[in-house]
């Protein structure tokens, strides 16, 4: 299955909350499910797998990821040591256009994303094109010299989409961000729970 590139809100509006990775636009203003019988579907009882599966895409929607790579995300969380769940997470938060966006230098990671692969970014002090680099204690991670100037990086800073987590520190002369530690399990910005993520792939991979 390809990254979605559809509209925004009305998967914000079919998941029942804002993904802020996803957009910054929220569904408050339409809060119902998309279609003719979205009021219906408001009403209606999900089944197990169906909460799973809302769960499962609520990740997978908000960190822009393609069914194959989440399912890699998945397996990496496994054999890491910890909770599957809260291991998801921070490899998730710990991507580097996940790290662009959370550092306030795109309005979303689908923007981040493209900043990073068209080369606006720098990774210790070297120029990268990878979005899903994995960032460690200690990377620093900043705009080149001319995309400092782009007008949606400085507007992002001044008006980010997000408050800055703590786990990353910030140099506003530079424009510079680090990773001073690891996220936590519960470091997504939005309602999620980890363990129907965890039972839904259990019987998938």
């Amino acid at each position: 299955m390809s990254r979605y590139t559809g509209p925004r809100v009305k998967v914000l509006r079919a998941l029942g909350l804002d993904l802020p990775g996803l957009s910054r636009k929220t569904m408050q203003d339409r809060n119902q499910p998309p279609g003719q019988h979205g009021a219906r579907k408001v009403a209606s009882k999900k089944s197990e797998f169906g909460l799973q599966l809302l769960e499962k895409q609520k990740l997978r929607y908000n960190y822009g990821l393609t069914e194959k790579q989440l399912r890699r995300v998945v397996a990496d969380a496994k054999k890491a040591r910890g909770a599957t769940g809260e291991n998801m997470v921070q490899l998730l938060e710990r991507r580097l256009d996940n790290m662009v966006f959370r550092a306030g230098f795109a309005p979303t990671i689908p923007a981040a994303r493209q900043l990073v692969a068209h080369g606006h970014f720098q990774l210790n002090g070297r120029r990268v094109t990878i979005p899903s680099i994995r960032l460690r204690v200690g990377d620093s991670f900043a705009p080149g010299t001319a995309a400092a100037k782009l007008d949606m990086i400085r507007a992002t800073l001044e008006a980010p989409s997000l408050e800055r987590p703590e786990w990353i520190g910030f140099d506003a002369a530079t424009l510079t961000a680090r990773v001073n530690h690891l996220p936590g399990g519960d470091a997504a910005p939005f309602p999620l729970d980890l363990q129907r993520i965890v039972e839904y792939y259990a019987t998938r991979m």
